[in-house]
C-alpha cells in the first residue's frame, strides 16, 4: 500500500469534518463515512480516531438502548467543534 501524505491526510481529515458538519447531530457509522468519501473503511478508521485524541469528533459505541458495539462505532462532530466550525463558516 502506498504511503500518504500528511497534507493528503490533512485534506481527507477535513472532507470527513465538513461531512459530519453537513449532518449534525445524526451519528454515522464508519462504513457510511469511508463510502461518502470513497476511500478504505480501516484507513477512515484510523483517521477518525487521530481525530477523536484531538476532541475533534466524538466515537459512540452504544447503540440507542445502552448496548455497547463490539466490532462497530458510530461517529459525530463535537459541540464544540460545530460552533467553532459554524463560526467560519
Amino acid at each position: 500500500m502506498p504511503i500518504i501524505s500528511k497534507i493528503k491526510k490533512e485534506k481527507i481529515s477535513e472532507q470527513i469534518l465538513s461531512f459530519l458538519y453537513t449532518i449534525f447531530p445524526k451519528q454515522i457509522y464508519t462504513s457510511e463515512i469511508a463510502k461518502e468519501i470513497a476511500r478504505d473503511e480501516e484507513f477512515i478508521k484510523k483517521i477518525l480516531e487521530d481525530l477523536e485524541k484531538k476532541e475533534i469528533i466524538i466515537k459512540i459505541d452504544k447503540s440507542p438502548k445502552g448496548y455497547k458495539y463490539s466490532k462497530r462505532a458510530r461517529w459525530r462532530i463535537s459541540n464544540k467543534s460545530y460552533e467553532l466550525y459554524k463560526k467560519l463558516q
